[in-house]
């Protein structure tokens, strides 16, 4: 009878490596279920040979550094979860779901998760070697998953917080895609005008009025002749791209991110938004981990490190050193200018009862939807802001053309 090797938790989570006779992996599995232990790792010893075989030729890991969308991380941790909780062997259900997957990079790293399975890894440790595919969070909580025998469950809740977090950016990001596009418009618009259009008119305006412009046609003839024979136009396109990469290139130094993202949080409107965002990242992920069974020193850290903003980040890092040397959690929030104080109110009674995990995220779903009414406040007060400042650009430029002719009917009529 064929015998296969097995590793399996049993009812506390303790990890048991042993060898079972069946007839095929499905009857393996049940008898290992059988016995009260969940199975994590099936293979017969007739693979384990051939696995090691092919050890000599190792698999190319072409494509293991690559990056990788987060949407399809999220679906991968969804269906990997369906297939445990239907109870199936973990390397099995990588198998399948690498065959299910698209040619790409994608794929490929989970063969290659596959494969260090295959040579004697647990999950979090195969996939903690592919970090731009599977992120630090990802990785602990899997990790707590296997130890507490619950990885279905961790996987689900992985896939969970991953869709909301996708939902929130998307809203941010559709908020602010309309602005940017007519704004943009509106300025290639003014810009075109300003290069092609109203130089035509500056000896013709002169003409008509004996050269003597009013101060607003002046400044508009000005700007115009700038942009249009002194390279004004590359300086208006430069500036701005030259400015966003400079930035990028300064946030890679954390002091100019602390800086930056400090000054971010002050600005009127913008700054209350991307507050609450990051509010809203960092307790539903620490909260995620906590209620995952990760430690809550290893959670902060992990939480720290994918806050998206240096103040926050900071700000965990206190709690991080209050925790260690004896004091609360919710201290250091009391104590910070950035946080409300409903969120450390909340916080110190999720630690009086003991449902921190919980609270924190009730304060990520309260904080979710406050940012919805934000975005849509956000929304309708653009649109008139906009339509002003265009009107008024507009105004400027037709007063700057018809107040010539103005001067010019003015003063044949007080001729005539």
């Amino acid at each position: 009878m064929p015998v296969f090797q097995y590793v399996a938790l049993d009812s506390q989570g303790v990890e048991i490596k042993d060898e079972i006779e069946a007839l095929s992996e499905k009857e393996a599995i049940s008898k290992i279920r059988n016995m009260g232990y969940f199975p994590t790792r099936v293979k017969s010893k007739a693979a384990t040979r051939q696995v090691g075989k092919a050890a000599a030729k190792p698999r190319s890991r072409r494509g293991a550094r690559a990056k990788v969308k987060v949407k399809y991380v999220t679906e991968f941790a969804r269906q990997l979860s369906t297939l445990q909780d239907a109870g199936l062997p973990i390397l099995r259900s990588l198998r399948i779901l690498e065959e299910q997957q698209k040619s790409g990079a994608f794929k490929r790293i989970i063969g290659y998760v596959a494969d260090d399975i295959e040579g004697g890894s647990t999950l979090s440790e195969a996939m903690g070697k592919y970090g731009r595919c599977f992120d630090r969070l990802f990785v602990n909580m899997v990790a707590a998953g296997e130890s507490g025998g619950v990885l279905d469950l961790i996987l689900a809740r992985i896939a969970d917080f991953k869709e909301k977090a996708i939902r929130l950016k998307g809203r941010v990001k559709s908020a602010m895609i309309y602005p940017i596009v007519v704004l943009a418009a509106a300025f290639l618009i003014v810009l075109g005008l300003m290069m092609f259009v109203i130089p035509q008119f500056s000896s013709v305006l002169e003409e008509m009025v004996g050269g003597k412009l009013n101060p607003v046609t002046t400044t508009v003839l000005g700007i115009s002749g700038w942009i249009a024979f002194r390279y004004g136009w590359a300086w208006m396109i430069g500036v701005p791209i030259a400015t966003i990469i400079a930035i990028q290139f300064a946030r890679r130094f954390q002091p100019v991110r602390y800086v930056l993202d400090g000054v971010n949080l002050r600005l009127p409107v913008i700054g209350q938004l991307s507050s609450k965002v990051s509010i809203t990242r960092w307790t539903r992920t620490l909260g995620t981990l906590i209620s995952a069974g990760v430690p809550i020193l290893d959670a902060i850290n992990v939480t720290r490190e994918t806050a998206g903003n240096e103040v926050y980040a900071k700000l965990l890092g206190n709690i991080h050193n209050s925790i260690r040397q004896g004091d609360t959690f919710a201290a250091p929030l009391r104590q910070s200018k950035t946080i409300d104080m409903l969120v450390s109110n909340m916080v110190a009674v999720g630690e009086e009862t003991g449902d921190l995990d919980k609270m924190l995220l009730k304060v990520a779903d309260n904080y979710d939807e406050q940012v919805d009414v934000l975005v849509g406040g956000l929304m309708s007060m653009l649109e008139p802001i906009m339509i002003i400042v265009l009107g008024s650009i507009v105004m400027v430029i037709v007063l700057a053309v018809f107040l010539p002719m103005i001067q010019v009917i003015t003063s044949l009529s007080a001729a005539g």
